[in-house]
């Protein structure tokens, strides 16, 4: 297939290479002129991942993206940009999305906002620095349009990257957006060094309030079990690579989710995610006390504060 790679992080550059090496004609569309120059000129990426030899993936800027001649548009930008960017692309080829979030101003699942061509989402633990190297990975890819979803996993599969079906597409998207903001939370017990026992129980019940959200929200609960809920959760929570993880690790030692972040260099959707998620789970009536917390500890509370709060909780049934 000719496949246009939209957003040039790490993401975006890791999943280029799974497409290139499958034997499709790549094309990876990046924000600036420069970093595709250099793309084309030395056949890595001078900002993300620069390891990976990209010989063979083409590099272009995301205006000037061939789109309308691809049989298939990959977008991997942040959230927040994810509405402006399938808005703006040409033709009626489909769209795969990889980007992890929900849209910052209505709340919507991203999927929802693509009306004038088919898109499956694609989720899963997929941390792009080991798959850029070959490691073994595997996803889940779920569409309204069957054939499309088997189609895009036929395409896509392979010795090192596994990917499986699933029907639930709201499931699949809420768990994508929502383990960002328990990763946080994970990594502020990392930060004021809890130990495993809390983390674990801090991972466990933060599965069980997503998997409560989804539910309300209309998904299928035993998606949570799967690969885009559990599998994505624990890589999230655990990987040294996990920058939620890390950006709440950086604020249990001291710093603001600004100063993180700036130190991390990427974006960290669990920032932009955890108050969206908040305003859905208060207009669904779904009682969410990890993310209500990591709210409020993105507003300036303490994180030690939030600790005992949900420790003295009244204590209730699992």
């Amino acid at each position: 297939m000719r496949v246009t790679v939209i957003g040039g992080g790490s993401w975006g550059t890791a999943f280029s290479v799974v497409l290139r090496d499958h034997g499709h004609d790549v094309t990876l569309a990046c924000r600036s002129t420069e970093q595709a120059l250099e793309i084309d000129a030395t056949g890595r990426n001078p900002r993300y991942l620069s390891h990976v030899d990209l010989t063979g993936v083409a590099a272009t800027t995301i205006e000037q993206a061939p789109v309308e001649h691809a049989n298939l548009a990959v977008v991997a930008v942040p959230s927040a940009a994810f509405a402006a960017t399938v808005a703006a692309l040409p033709g009626i080829c489909p769209i795969l999305s990889l980007t992890k979030g929900l849209d910052p101003a209505t709340g919507d699942r991203l999927s929802t906002l693509v009306a004038d061509r088919p898109v499956a989402v694609l989720s899963g633990p997929n941390i792009a620095e080991e798959i850029s190297r070959g490691l073994p990975a595997a996803a889940v890819i779920a569409g309204e349009d069957h054939a499309l979803s088997v189609q895009l996993q036929l395409a896509i599969t392979s010795p090192t990257f596994r990917v499986y079906v699933n029907d639930d597409v709201a499931g699949v998207e809420l768990c994508a957006a929502a383990k960002n903001v328990i990763a946080l939370a994970a990594g502020g017990a990392d930060g004021l060094g809890l130990g495993d026992n809390a983390k674990a129980a801090l991972v466990a019940r933060g599965l069980a309030e997503m998997a409560r959200f989804a539910e309300a929200a209309g998904a299928k609960p035993e998606t949570f079990a799967g690969l885009a809920g559990m599998g994505d959760l624990i890589v999230t929570c655990w990987s040294k690579s996990g920058r939620n993880r890390r950006c709440g690790e950086l604020v249990a030692q001291g710093a603001t989710p600004e100063e993180a972040a700036a130190e991390i260099g990427m974006v960290v959707e669990g920032l932009t995610t955890a108050p969206v998620l908040r305003e859905l789970s208060h207009r669904l009536e779904v009682e969410m006390p990890i993310t209500e917390g990591v709210c409020t500890v993105l507003d300036g509370v303490p994180l030690g504060d939030l600790v005992a709060t949900l420790m003295q909780r009244v204590p209730t049934s699992e």
